[in-house]
């Protein structure tokens, strides 16, 4: 690693000389307005908000400028501020202002960019609004759509391509008319979506959002049961339920990407139909009955079973920890190496 000393508003840092002067200021607490920049996308400088000052005399987008030993950065001046207003005002003028109603209310990428440069509700009258409100693409059973709070920064765009390699979605028309939007501008459903939600959890604003969500209280770090890829899983529990999933961070095997599966495949747990207590098959048909009762019956039965005349099929709806549990009963207990699982691969 080769390391550069730069001054950003006047305090020296020594970073790593192949950041980007974006990253190195994020890296070093210093905040610079951005949309359309994410650490796992390369930069495209859409958004026109990270504009900084080099050396004294010469503009550019922080997100797309490496740093060099000696450079001398300013992110905040009068001529910088006066762009980014206008390029912040835009986006306003033509986005759904109404956030108390939106998922990513407190976490948006927006409202922090406004809450730092400023926004003058006079200079935003002399705006032109949205001449008519964009139709909400619901037709994705996981996630919705609002192009009316889409700020076209392309972090959708770019995930779908560079990371999923499914490129399901584009930039779609021109000018004032641009929108993202699937081929022939149809609804996300009838496009080759993958359902994985990779475009969702990046989306800086509230233009995707996961239907009926939920904001957590906690997460529980778990593995993900559905195939044998063994993804990292972050459960998002309020009042002792899932609500919601997402990839845990820099896990080896999945390094927090998640497929539908893993991503909206939880429902089932708080589903109304699932068994609450142990049945027995009687001549009358199931019946409910203690643990105890359950546990001996079933004590009982495997005793006359074990060795070769046995087999476990473990769950891909059980967690990973149960799954364990069931491969080493099998193994341990009943003394067979007939387990398998309805997923693996």
């Amino acid at each position: 690693m080769t390391i550069a000393t730069i001054t950003v508003n006047g305090l020296e840092l020594t970073v790593d000389s192949e950041l980007t002067i974006l990253q190195a200021s994020m890296k070093k607490g210093i905040y610079i307005p951005h949309l359309c920049h994410h650490n796992e996308l390369e930069p495209v400088g859409a958004c026109r908000l990270c504009l900084v000052e080099v050396d004294g005399n010469w503009k550019t987008l922080a997100c797309k400028t490496k740093v060099y030993d000696g450079m001398q950065v300013k992110t905040e001046t009068d001529e910088i501020n006066a762009i980014r207003k206008v390029a912040l005002e835009l986006l306003i003028a033509d986005h759904d202002t109404d956030c108390l109603a939106c998922a990513q209310n407190t976490n948006c990428a927006l409202q922090r960019v406004a809450d730092h440069i400023g926004v003058d509700t006079a200079r935003l009258a002399r705006m032109k609004p949205r001449e008519k409100v964009l139709p909400v693409d619901t037709s994705n059973p996981f996630f919705d759509f609002n192009p009316n709070r889409c700020v076209l920064c392309g972090i959708c765009v770019r995930t779908c391509d560079e990371i999923v390699n499914v490129n399901a979605i584009d930039f779609a028309y021109r000018g004032l008319g641009t929108k993202v939007a699937g081929f022939g501008d149809k609804p996300r459903l009838e496009s080759n979506c993958v359902s994985c939600g990779e475009c969702l959890v990046r989306c800086p604003v509230g233009a995707l959002t996961e239907k009926n969500y939920q904001r957590p209280v906690s997460y529980v770090k778990t593995v993900c049961s559905y195939c044998g890829c063994g993804c990292g899983l972050m459960l998002g529990v309020r009042n002792n339920r899932i609500v919601t999933a997402k990839g845990e961070p820099g896990n080896k095997a999945s390094d927090g990407k998640l497929c539908v599966k893993g991503r909206f495949g939880f429902k089932y747990v708080n589903s109304p139909e699932r068994l609450r207590h142990p049945l027995i098959k009687r001549e009358s048909g199931f019946v409910a009955v203690s643990w105890d009762e359950a546990l001996d019956y079933v004590a009982e039965k495997l005793a006359d079973s074990k060795g070769e005349s046995f087999a476990a099929i473990a769950s891909a709806k059980c967690t990973n920890e149960d799954n364990y549990v069931l491969q080493k009963f099998t193994r341990s207990v009943m003394q067979t190496n007939n387990i398998d699982h309805c997923a693996r691969l």
